[in-house]
């Protein structure tokens, strides 16, 4: 299943960012990932239940490690160049995933085909989120959870400023908003959260919601 030809000039940027970065992106994130971002999938994946998974924002593949060994996993990218990467990760460690090229926004999927969702670090990037989580939700079957990563707004009055602030800039350069509020954000497309654990002071977090 493709990503449809016609979207919207954002969701299209969106896109064109992401394949830009694609030959530099682990290089970009290892840092962050050695230090914490591996500890937290772990974690997450640790979570996770069902028989039938859908991992949207797959982009490269970082999550494969951690995939359930007897799920049936389907994930999903809007960006070709991550795609490339994630399938040529998915040769090297044997992984049976279905990678599939789709916007979040639009998903390609019936009502209640999963039974679980997971998210790492997506929706800092997805242009309405709110209509990516609904659409998460409308594939998720009743009661199914989906599992997240994010960074969040801060609620700290001078940070919180100074993101806002700063949030156009690390748009233009990296393409992730740093003043989504995503917890507010699950609730308005209709989830129920169930767990908010702080990872990292108030801006790093692990959430699971509920369909």
């Amino acid at each position: 299943m493709n990503v449809p030809e016609r979207i919207d000039e954002t969701t299209q940027r969106t896109r064109r960012r992401y394949d830009r970065d694609a030959p530099v992106y682990h290089m970009m994130e290892h840092l962050a990932e050695t230090r914490a971002f591996r500890h937290w999938r772990s974690r997450l994946w640790a979570l996770v239940g069902g028989e039938k998974i859908l991992e949207v924002g797959v982009g490269t593949g970082k999550n494969m490690p951690y995939y359930p060994a007897n799920a049936r996993i389907t994930a999903i990218d809007l960006s070709p160049g991550m795609l490339q990467r994630a399938r040529t990760r998915a040769e090297r460690l044997g992984c049976a995933a279905d990678l599939c090229e789709m916007d979040i926004q639009d998903l390609g999927f019936p009502a209640d085909s999963f039974d679980a969702a997971v998210s790492t670090f997506v929706f800092c990037s997805v242009p309405d989120p709110v209509l990516g989580l609904r659409e998460i939700r409308r594939v998720l079957r009743p009661g199914g959870r989906l599992y997240m990563l994010e960074h969040v707004l801060s609620h700290r009055p001078v940070l919180r400023q100074l993101m806002d602030l700063l949030n156009p800039l690390v748009v233009r350069i990296g393409g992730a908003n740093i003043n989504r509020e995503t917890r507010r954000n699950l609730e308005i497309a209709g989830f129920t959260v169930t767990q908010a654990e702080e990872l990292w002071s108030d801006i790093f977090w692990l959430f699971v919601a509920e369909a």
